[in-house]
């Protein structure tokens, strides 16, 4: 069984993915639209695609598209993800799933109504490290799990401005103040990717940005942000805690590791740092940065990577990790470029076999809003100087 798809956006980040969904045995025509046409065309030629159309709305309207990946703004997902399911399409979308209460909630109210497949593609899924804590959670091996912390740390100086740019057109810098908190998803979803439970409430802190360059600039930004550095602090359900940071302007080298994660247990804990991961329990400490480091499949020079800022190349090079089992992929992956830590072939393989299998993906419309809302509301605690804030919860995905 196959099905064809339609990818929405042809920036920088779409490139690769429309590569791997045009190689899937799951799929059979791959499409693109882009609201820069020359964009569209010149990702349709180097990949080989199907086509392309002239808009998204001529795109749903086709009987030949049966589904669609959205690659565009941050900002823009909701709305285009509740186009899509209302045209009847099965969805997958780049993360943030949205950026309001409102929009996951009608997100997860259209994928109830319409039965139709929903995934957001969050790279910390399959982390190596988030990999590794699911896989020791499962044998128990931490104990009860009390804390954790995911950094999503990427500095604006590494790559940020470059693809800003590239995507915001003259007025860029009023999009580059996006909020750190509302994309939530890298240090959220990598936590709570292994550790099976859910935010309940938040207290978070901002700190304004001092540059003065225009970035982060209330006067400048269509959010009225001025905040780069954010920290939040989640009560999870069950017990529990998890930190995380979203930092914009952090001396760290995000291009070694951008997401990184900690977990703690009462009988064991694993520390993951910039090049050095550790598993500790009471007896002693193990070195799992082998474990844990994926090995690069493709150069950074590559001209494929030409139009992708030096800074973010390592995102698109990253092969997968000995932790990652990939026996269950499609072996024409296995020459394909990978990236983000070996994610981006586990992603695509499983919005593809849930379209085909109807099951649902991994990170599911009711997994996505629980990676996505608590950066929702802890924006807004941070906006409220530290309040706590109760997180809603949309609850379990339904049986299938």
């Amino acid at each position: 069984m196959t099905f064809s798809l339609g990818i929405v956006g042809a920036g920088q980040f779409s490139g690769g993915f429309a590569k791997l969904f045009r190689a899937h045995p799951g799929v059979s025509d791959v499409y693109v639209t882009d609201l820069l046409p020359e964009r569209a065309e010149q990702l349709a030629v180097a990949e080989g695609l199907s086509g392309t159309f002239p808009s998204y709305e001529a795109m749903l309207e086709s009987p030949s598209v049966d589904a669609v990946a959205v690659f565009t703004q941050r900002w823009t997902h909701g709305p285009l993800v509740l186009q899509g399911l209302s045209a009847g399409k099965h969805v997958y979308s780049a993360v943030p799933m949205a950026i309001t209460t409102e929009e996951i909630a009608a997100i997860i109210e259209a994928v109830r109504a319409t039965g139709l497949t929903y995934m957001m593609g969050e790279t910390s899924q399959y982390n190596p490290a988030t990999v590794h804590a699911r896989n020791q959670i499962a044998k128990g091996a931490f104990g009860r799990l009390f804390y954790a912390e995911g950094d999503y740390v990427h500095d604006m100086d590494l790559g940020f401005y470059e693809a800003y740019q590239y995507s915001g057109g003259e007025n860029w810098k009023a999009t580059a103040s996006y909020p750190p908190l509302l994309y939530p998803t890298h240090a959220v979803g990598g936590v709570l990717g292994a550790w099976q439970t859910h935010a309940v409430s938040v207290s978070a802190i901002g700190v304004v940005d001092e540059r003065g360059d225009g970035v982060f600039d209330k006067d400048v930004s269509r959010f009225g942000n001025d905040v780069s550095n954010a920290t939040a602090l989640f009560e999870v359900a069950g017990g529990g805690s998890f930190r995380t940071n979203e930092f914009r302007r952090v001396g760290y080298p995000s291009h070694i590791r951008e997401s990184r994660f900690r977990f703690f247990g009462t009988e064991a804990s694993m520390e993951q740092l910039a090049t050095v991961a550790l598993w500790q329990d009471k007896t002693g400490v193990e070195d799992i940065s082998e474990l844990l480091e994926p090995k690069p499949t493709l150069a950074p020079d590559d001209p494929w990577l030409q139009h992708i800022a030096p800074d973010l190349r390592a995102a698109f090079t990253s092969g997968s990790a000995p932790v990652h089992d990939r026996a269950r992929l499609p072996r024409v992956f296995d020459n394909l470029p990978n990236g983000h830590e070996g994610s981006h072939h586990f992603l695509v393989d499983d919005f593809v076999t849930a379209v085909n299998t109807r099951t649902l993906p991994s990170v599911n419309a009711w997994v996505a809003a629980r990676y996505t809302l608590p950066g929702i509301i802890a924006h807004e605690s941070a906006r409220q100087g530290g309040a706590r804030l109760t997180i809603p919860d949309f609850g379990d995905a339904p049986e299938a």
